[in-house]
């Protein structure tokens, strides 16, 4: 079997923006994040975190799209 990572990041230049971005969003939610591990984190709060994230980002990707 191989030893991948699923969230090894692809651009990993990227990381610190994907950072910043999910404290924004996390704050826009009302879910307060601490700096470091959030292992308190509940499930619902994670998931509205990471689904704000994916819809912004293909909002983003849409309006690229449409100005092309």
């Amino acid at each position: 079997m191989s030893n991948s990572n699923s969230n090894r990041k692809v651009v990993p230049e990227a990381k610190e923006a994907l950072n910043r971005f999910k404290y924004e969003v996390a704050n826009e939610v009302g879910v307060t994040l601490k700096d470091g591990y959030n292992g308190n984190l509940s499930s619902r709060d994670a998931g509205r975190i990471g689904g704000n994230m994916v819809k912004k980002m293909i909002q983003q990707v849409e309006n690229n799209m449409a100005n092309k």
